[in-house]
């Protein structure tokens, strides 16, 4: 099954002031220190590649930045601003995709993108299945998403980017269970999206092919 190569339109009216902070961060879990006293910013036009080992803290450094998981010390700021003040202005610029797909299993894809599209605060006016027909799925709209193997699953997920004009894209491990095809389909919107001004954050063991565009590495 091919996957459509295009030239994808982001939204070009992003905040190029923005950017994404942390300070003194320290995350303990199990009473085992994963990272301590992290500092770094991420900013506009920029990609942060998270390497480490398995449980080494990848997944909960995301979970932090996304305001899902409080950390045991420090502050992570968008726009100089604490993360936990601004809550609202901070999650309608993010997309976080995890390393489970975050779709609903009985609904058929088109239907997971339509719920995604709906919380999104700036959508695009990408068509639901121009979005599906670009991650290879066409002809698939329209069956139960459970029915799918574990790398259409996945396609289903990222599929969400195209769908709102987030800013600051957090990915865990989002080359899994995809082919070379959909990996280098997926570096491309990444380096689309931080030459147009947005950023993301993402781990993965894969080498990034996103030469056109700064790729910061963080070795967890």
């Amino acid at each position: 099954m091919n996957i459509h190569r295009v030239q994808l339109i982001f939204n070009t009216a992003y905040n190029l002031t923005n950017h994404l902070t942390v300070t003194h961060l320290q995350c303990i879990r199990d009473d085992r220190i994963l990272f301590d006293n992290l500092n770094f910013t991420l900013s506009a036009g920029q990609l942060l590649q998270i390497e480490g080992r398995n449980g080494s803290g990848k997944t909960s450094l995301l979970r932090i930045l996304c305001g899902l998981t409080l950390p045991t010390e420090g502050t992570v700021y968008w726009q100089a601003q604490d993360i936990q003040a601004i809550r609202s202005a901070y999650y309608a610029n993010l997309i976080y995709i995890g390393h489970a797909p975050g779709i609903k299993a009985e609904l058929t894809p088109l239907e997971n993108l339509a719920m995604a599209q709906a919380m999104g605060c700036y959508p695009t006016e990408i068509p639901l299945a121009e979005a599906l027909a670009q991650v290879g799925l066409y002809g698939f709209e329209d069956v139960p998403t459970r029915t799918l193997s574990a790398g259409q699953q996945r396609r289903v997920a990222l599929a969400r980017l195209l769908l709102n004009n987030a800013q600051l894209w957090i990915l865990d491990e989002p080359f899994t269970a995809l082919d070379k095809i959909a990996i280098n389909l997926i570096e491309n919107w990444l380096e689309q999206h931080a030459q147009q001004g947005g950023m993301a954050v993402l781990t993965s063991h894969h080498p990034i092919n996103c030469s056109n565009t700064t790729l910061l590495k963080l070795d967890a």
